[in-house]
């Protein structure tokens, strides 16, 4: 594989909140909502601040070394989770929901990002050590977002009734899905490498959690990322008094809200706090806790007094779930973290924590933008040198793309644009020669000026229009690049699935996406064969 890389930056694609990209400007407004920027002094300060937070070491090394016991995991897995026990190893964490077969290619870019970065810092600060972890939100109980994927235009999608946390279900039924896959994807290089991963991760595991933990591992372990399942006794029994705190006083509603009202003076909203940010999960149920008098699980018929929810937090801590509000204070309780890395929405959400992380006393977390990036084909970027279609125009829509070339490369005149402003200035001396006669007229004249330029504008779009018949043949490829590049009119991050690429490619296209991969840049990469 031969690939060059470039970056752009974010807003040039058109397709990032604003809020995102103000962010990575570092606006001025957002500097309040944030403790640390995100950049190798800002992480610096993050280490300095998480250096003495009091994570208990020791029982995340019992809860991530249990979870691994079964797993014929890397000498450099390991390694890493025993540096956790000490005091100069912290962690680069991003998290993502246990979507089956990883999702989306943003899955793959989230936790290589997490590697770079670690690396960058272990070289920046030999004297510290750096762990790249991938927590995952098994927890999720969106199932219908969770359970497919796009393969090569088609649409593969697991069948279950089960309700309830995606990473708690059982993966029957995963076999009629992988081959599927297998009939499309083993006659490659690495199909049948990869089929076998997929087998052992889904057929030879007892839920979509530890089958996810298995093909996390099969791709990253090399990179020493640790996979780490936060839906655990062992772990959330140190949110015990954060969780009472939320049922009884409803302080993360009330501290999330004042900071919601002030961002949203000029950032739409991603996420509003409920009086109780706490779901009650057991067996096939994750449903919200509400309170109406005594406490009852939504869609339920099951009750608690005061008294009964407070002692089944205290004996089944498990079963309390956090949603998106709760979700990364629990993360950062439990890890010795200094950077975040996530997508536009999760770092928009994570800007209305701060407060929140501050009244608890657990230090927040540098939020790093996850790396994207745009993969052209040898063939594709062939046609798009072809075309001139430079990286901004790029992320055009077809028709706008059309338009821009036409009007480029035709030898007419398409643009009507000088005779426009020559039309205003005539006007101008037509309505002074009128209103000296009578100034009512001054409306009138103007109304014809109006009707003028509309006509004007109708007939420049025409004019282009019989311009682009006589390009037919280049509009077709223009079509043909951005159906291949843009998958259903989106970001191809946000559609394409990693098992093509590794069928193909195998470990390599892991590696050759690591070399490319920008640390702290933050900027949008595209990734073009040569």
């Amino acid at each position: 594989m031969n690939y060059t890389s470039r970056g752009i930056r974010h807003e040039k694609t058109k397709a990032f909140s604003h809020l995102a990209t103000d962010y990575i400007e570092q606006n001025d407004f957002l500097k309040n909502f944030y403790s640390h920027s995100p950049s190798l002094q800002g992480l610096h300060d993050a280490i300095i601040e998480k250096q003495n937070s009091g994570v208990n070491r020791a029982l995340l090394v019992e809860a991530i070394t249990e979870q691994y016991n079964n797993t014929d995991t890397s000498e450099k897995v390991l390694e890493n989770i025993q540096q956790l026990l000490l005091e100069n190893t912290f962690t680069v964490c991003t998290a993502h929901q246990p979507n089956i077969f990883t999702g989306y290619l943003y899955f793959v870019y989230k936790i290589l990002h997490a590697v770079k970065i670690a690396a960058e810092l272990k070289e920046k600060y030999p004297e510290h050590n750096f762990v790249p972890v991938y927590y995952m939100g098994s927890e999720d109980n969106d199932l219908e977002e969770l359970n497919h994927i796009n393969l090569n235009g088609d649409r593969l999608t697991w069948q279950t009734t089960q309700t309830g946390a995606v990473g708690r279900m059982h993966t029957k039924g995963m076999a009629g899905v992988i081959e599927q896959i297998s009939g499309q994807l083993s006659i490659f290089e690495h199909g049948p490498t990869l089929i076998a991963a997929l087998k052992t991760a889904y057929l030879k595991s007892a839920t979509v959690q530890e089958a996810t933990f298995k093909l996390v591992d099969f791709f990253f372990k090399e990179y020493g990322v640790i996979v780490l399942i936060a839906d655990t006794p062992l772990l959330k029994k140190q949110m015990i008094p954060v969780f009472k705190d939320d049922l009884f006083n409803h302080t993360p509603k009330n501290i999330v809200e004042a900071t919601t009202k002030r961002l949203s003076a000029q950032y739409h909203i991603q996420v509003n706090p409920r009086d109780i940010n706490l779901f009650y999960m057991k067996d096939n149920l994750r449903e919200r806790i509400v309170q109406d008098g005594n406490f009852r699980i939504n869609n339920t018929e099951i009750y608690f007094t005061k008294e009964e929810i407070e002692k089944e937090l205290e004996i089944n801590p498990q079963r309390f779930s956090p949603n998106v509000v709760l979700r990364g204070l629990y993360q950062e309780t439990i890890l010795p973290n200094i950077a975040f890395i996530g997508g536009g929405s999760e770092i928009a959400y994570w800007l209305e924590l701060k407060d929140l992380f501050v009244h608890y006393t657990i230090p927040f977390p540098a939020l790093v933008l996850r790396n994207s990036f745009l993969i052209i084909d040898e063939k594709m970027a062939e046609l798009a040198t072809k075309l001139q279609v430079n990286d901004e125009l790029l992320f055009e829509d077809a028709n706008a793309i059309f338009s821009h070339l036409v009007k480029a490369q035709s030898q007419q005149q398409l643009s009507i644009e000088k005779e426009r402003i020559a039309l205003a200035d005539i006007y101008g001396q037509i309505k002074n020669v009128s209103a000296a006669i009578d100034p009512t007229l001054r409306q009138h004249v103007d109304a014809l000026k109006t009707r003028t330029e509309k006509q004007l504008k109708n007939l420049e779009k025409k004019l282009l229009r019989a311009e682009k018949r006589k390009h037919k043949d280049q509009e077709t490829q223009i079509l043909k690049l951005k159906t291949h590049l843009f998958p259903n009119n989106s970001l191809q991050e946000r559609v394409e699935n990693i098992l093509p690429y590794y069928a193909k490619y195998g470990a390599g296209f892991i590696k050759m996406l690591y070399h490319h991969s920008p640390a702290l840049q933050q900027q949008f990469t595209i990734v073009e064969e040569r």
